[in-house]
Parts: C-alpha cells; structure tokens; sequence
C-alpha cells in the first residue's frame, strides 16, 4: 500500500480472498491504534461482519511487535496459497 487510507478497501480484498480460498470466516483482527483502523467504515465493516476488533495498546511497542510479526506470517502464507 502506498497510502494509509487504502487499508479498508485492501482488507475488504484480503478478508474475501482468505475466505473464499479457506471456506473459514476470520473471525479477529489484531491491529495497533492507527487512525485507518479506527475509521467509521473499518469499524461497520467488523461489526457487520461480527470480526472482534483487538487494538493493542498506544505507545506500547513490544505489543505492536507481536501484531507485525504476526501478519508477516500470515501474508507469506497467503503468497504461498498463490504462488505455487
């Protein structure tokens, strides 16, 4: 992404790419206190969706270092699915 406020409509893509190849609804989302997590439509769109929303705290980055390390292992596993 080259901009922040891309986020919602690139996890729009990432939650329907996930889910259809997994037949698995997501059901969490653990993210730091960005303001593009934070927005009226990203929080809709989990609310609709029923996807608990995990903030970690602000100014806390020993916690905001589990959260990176974490989506690193799912985006190599989502490039593995298609890349083969």
């Amino acid at each position: 992404m080259k901009k922040k406020d891309e986020v919602y409509s690139k996890f729009f893509e990432f939650k329907a790419l996930v889910e259809n190849e997994s037949r698995h609804n997501i059901k969490s989302l653990r993210s730091n206190n960005g303001g593009e997590y934070l927005s009226n439509a990203f929080k809709e769109l989990c609310a609709k969706k029923a996807i608990i929303r995990d903030l970690t705290e602000p100014h806390n980055p020993q916690k905001n270092g589990v959260t990176k390390r974490k989506n690193r292992s799912i985006v190599g596993v989502v490039r593995a699915m298609f890349h083969d």
